[in-house]
């Protein structure tokens, strides 16, 4: 007896789709990648080299500390509020605005807590206002 052979069909994997995907895929991230050149700013601080100004009158002195915990005249207020902070220096200036205002953070004290007091104190209307700094350590 004779059997017939049954034609067999080669297998093989259709990459067609796996080749679809990649397109798909190499496609998505070509158009979501953003292709900027970020620049970096070399900032050189200035350094405080002269001499301290003399004030006719006693000047007003803001602490902030690294927390952003304010002090006014070297007496702690109660929270680190802005309405806090202009009730204070309206108290301690006794309304009279002319007077110079120092104003001295930590170097660690986040930036939102000496803008908060340079502003409250140009609401008040304080036009003499400095920061201090501390004389460069030479080498």
């Amino acid at each position: 007896m004779q059997f017939r052979r049954q034609s067999r069909e080669e297998d093989s994997i259709n990459l067609t789709p796996l080749i679809d995907v990649v397109f798909l895929l190499l496609i998505f991230f070509m158009v979501s990648t953003t292709f900027t050149k970020e620049t970096h700013l070399e900032i050189d601080l200035p350094e405080a080299v002269g001499e301290a100004a003399n004030s006719e009158t006693d000047p007003l002195e803001i602490i902030i500390n690294a927390a952003g915990d304010y002090a006014l005249n070297g007496k702690s207020l109660v929270n680190n509020t802005a309405a806090t902070l202009r009730s204070a220096l309206t108290e301690l200036s006794e309304g009279d605005t002319s007077r110079a205002l120092i104003i001295t953070a930590d170097a660690n004290a986040p930036h939102q807590y000496v803008v908060r007091a340079m502003d409250s104190a140009g609401q008040l209307g304080f036009v003499s206002m400095s920061i201090s700094t501390r004389h460069p350590e030479t080498e």
